[in-house]
């Protein structure tokens, strides 16, 4: 019934399911189902049954995509940095080689990332610059470099210890003259679901740059740092903007230390509070580690905006006065022709199946039909707003608007919504720069070809929901 191999003894059962006797699976395996137990209480704490479709694989597809997004806290750098490093005469004393010369930076550019921000357990994503001067005849296999990167990403961090550990790291295992490391981090907004603007000033992502040296690149002055920037200036870095070393402000990184998450004065589940605890300590963290005490509760605080709250029941009223029971999705009334449109309204939302944020943008076109009147676009926004604060999936979004408009103009509309979804970068595919666009056509929009095409051609090319 079973056999010892390499990985350990191998049993199976007759059921179907394979039993692995190796230490590194079983612990693998124990720390895969204290995850998912704890992402069960969660999923119950917002009123979800975990049962249902698209919900009842959630906690699995949580747990592998944390084990997976946190793995460099099993990982060596040292095993990374010995295998690769190999001699280069030409490197030192004054002798010119194949390397470059004395002095000669090398530099990776453009390496992109995701992490998870220790204060609020959501993934950023980062683009890391990394350059270093090779002393003592030794040059790294640029592989590398990236790799070691990878390391201290995949750990919850935030932007300045990421980039000193990532130059202490190289700067040790390679014993460099110096070592310089530049980073591009992006965060996505952390709103309150009840007061949160979704305006056209909405910022979308936030935003900071960071630095580390080492070495000759330990003083920003150095010549070397110029030569480094030299190099960045078509990534359109301006080294005026980052943030100095040791000086950076917490709550100008991540939007939960600086938001107001919630207008609500009730306390938050306990229940809820030790399962996010419990998942800290499962990845390998210290929960009373000081960065991370109040982790539980501000992720928490971020779940509870996608628990259907008492905005639902005042949207349902205000739906309920606008349709006046008249629903129309066959265009039955004649309609006006021209096309009336809302473009590039910003959402927020979360996959329900990896308890991922995804955000991007909803284009919204519409008939009136007779008897109809056009509709605010703060209403459309709140229409909008109210669907994104769900655990949700793209496809159901976009129907969902298009229903509830629907009525409100006489049954003609459709809908259009562009997203960048975090469960694409923070899981092994890691596609960055990817988005999702999805439609929804309502009365004479599913027949006229023509109106169809109008209306998507009125959609300009936005960057919003891009990535990088």
């Amino acid at each position: 019934m079973g056999h010892l191999g390499q990985n350990g003894l191998i049993s199976e059962l007759e059921n179907g399911v394979t039993l692995c006797c190796d230490e590194e699976c079983c612990e693998k395996e124990t720390v895969t189902t204290s995850i998912q137990y704890a992402v069960k209480v969660l999923l119950m704490g917002l009123g979800e049954d975990i049962n249902r479709e698209g919900i009842r694989k959630t906690p699995l597809r949580v747990a592998k995509a944390l084990s997976e997004g946190t793995r460099g806290y099993v990982q060596s750098v040292k095993e990374i940095v010995e295998g690769a490093l190999f001699p280069e005469a030409g490197i030192e004393n004054n002798k010119v080689g194949d390397a470059g010369g004395v002095g000669g930076v090398v530099i990776v550019r453009d390496l992109e990332f995701y992490s998870y921000c220790e204060s609020c357990m959501l993934p950023f994503y980062f683009t890391c610059h990394v350059g270093y001067v090779p002393s003592a005849q030794r040059v790294l296999g640029l592989s590398k470099l990236s790799r070691v990167t990878n390391v201290f990403a995949k750990r919850l961090q935030e932007p300045q210890r990421l980039a000193n550990e990532v130059c202490s790291a190289l700067h040790e295992g390679i014993q460099p003259t110096g070592v310089a490391v530049v980073l591009q981090c992006k965060h996505i907004p952390f709103p309150d679901m009840e007061s949160y603007s979704l305006g056209s000033n909405h910022k979308g992502v936030m935003g900071i740059l960071v630095s580390s040296g080492s070495g000759v690149f330990e003083n920003k002055d150095a010549n070397l740092w110029a030569d480094f920037f030299g190099l960045l200036q078509f990534r359109g870095i301006d080294k005026d903007k980052i943030h100095d070393k040791g000086s950076m402000d917490d709550q100008c990184w991540c939007p939960s230390l600086s938001s107001k998450v919630s207008s609500k004065n009730e306390e938050l589940n306990p229940a809820m509070l030790t399962a996010v605890a419990s998942i800290l300590k499962s990845l390998g963290e210290d929960p009373t580690r000081k960065q991370l005490q109040g982790t539980p509760a501000r992720y928490t605080k971020w779940l509870m905006n996608f628990k259907c709250s008492s905005i639902e029941r005042a949207l349902n009223c205000s739906l309920g006065i606008r349709t006046n029971g008249i629903l129309n999705t066959n265009g039955g009334l004649g309609f006006h022709e021209k096309l009336h449109s809302e473009l590039n309204m910003p959402f927020l939302s979360q996959c329900e199946h990896h308890l991922l944020p995804f955000h991007g943008v909803v284009h919204i076109g519409y008939f009136i039909s007779k008897g109809f009147h056009p509709i605010e676009k703060t209403f459309l926004q709140s229409i909008v707003h109210f669907y994104g604060f769900k655990l949700q999936v793209q496809e159901r979004l976009t129907k969902q608007i298009a229903e509830t408009i629907s009525p409100l103009i006489g049954g003609n509309v459709i809908v259009v919504v562009e997203a960048s979804h975090t469960c694409m970068i923070s899981r092994g595919i890691e596609k960055f720069g990817s988005n999702t666009a999805t439609i929804a056509t309502l009365g004479c929009f599913c027949t006229d070809l023509g109106a169809r095409t109008s209306f998507l051609e009125s959609i300009p090319n936005d960057t919003y929901i891009s990535c990088r």
